[in-house]
């Protein structure tokens, strides 16, 4: 089959995709505690924790595993989302327990050993965070975190460093016909300031040659780090459709920033 991906025995190609009226219709009765209504809502939004969890394809981890453990941070997500309060899309406010749930797991699962204190400090930080993001429909800033817990903002840091997954800088973010961006490819340099990413000139006139669904679409992706399914349901196209345009974007852009 087309599009055919399988997952934990699961053909996701072959899933519903639920309408945004469909979602609400059943996390409304979810709410009211349709077990049903909620087998339903994690089917129709598997795909969601397969676009999560292709983050961290490529590092050797077990993404039958990751999907796995992604699909407990989308419980929580289809649990813990009312309609009445929350303005936002429920992908919106499902991606970041999916993702948190999944980094926890590679946390835990980490080679490195981290004392005890520091790490149940690292988990409160955490949890701190989660709950203020639900409360607030924002990500915290360190130094509300800080205030919140009574911490000086250096030990928060610490903490949340001491807890992170080591990222190698040849990890690939994203590759095309063989050409692969990698981490370090967009780590910015402090020591040369004049030749930052955003601020290239060569980038922003190649920017001046893209379409402007195409300028959208990479404005979203790299710089506010949205997926290719938000970005699909915010801009009224198909997950495929970003991706090819995705593509052509950044060949384009390599095409006439590379000397």
């Amino acid at each position: 089959m087309h599009g055919k991906v399988e997952i934990c025995g699961v053909n996701t190609a072959r899933l519903k995709v639920l309408t945004g009226s469909e979602m609400t219709a059943l996390l409304r009765r979810v709410k009211a505690g349709d077990e049903d209504a909620r087998q339903q809502m994690v089917e129709g939004n598997l795909r969601l924790v397969l676009s999560v969890i292709q983050r961290f394809a490529g590092r050797g981890e077990n993404m039958d595993d990751l999907f796995q453990v992604g699909c407990i941070g989308l419980l929580k997500a289809i649990d813990r989302f009312d309609c009445d309060q929350f303005e936002v899309k429920f992908s919106t406010y499902g991606v970041p327990l999916i993702l948190g749930e999944v980094r926890r797991f590679l946390r835990d699962s980490s080679a490195l050993r981290v004392s005890r204190s520091l790490r149940d400090t690292a988990y409160h930080i955490l949890q701190t965070r989660e709950q203020f993001a639900r409360e607030h429909q924002r990500e915290p800033t360190t130094e509300e975190i800080a205030k919140l817990m009574d911490l000086k903002r250096e030990e928060v840091i610490i903490a949340l460093e001491a807890v992170s997954d080591p990222v190698s800088l040849y990890e690939p973010l994203y590759s095309d016909s063989g050409d692969t961006v990698c981490v370090m490819d967009q780590v910015k340099d402090e020591r040369n300031t004049d030749e930052r990413w955003l601020e290239h000139l060569a980038l922003k006139d190649a920017m001046k040659r893209l379409s402007d669904r195409e300028r959208e679409i990479i404005r979203l992706r790299f710089y506010q780090g949205k997926t290719q399914m938000e970005v699909s349901q915010e801009v009224g196209i198909s997950q495929a459709q970003v991706s090819r345009l995705e593509k052509g974007a950044i060949q384009t852009l390599r095409k006439h920033i590379t000397p």
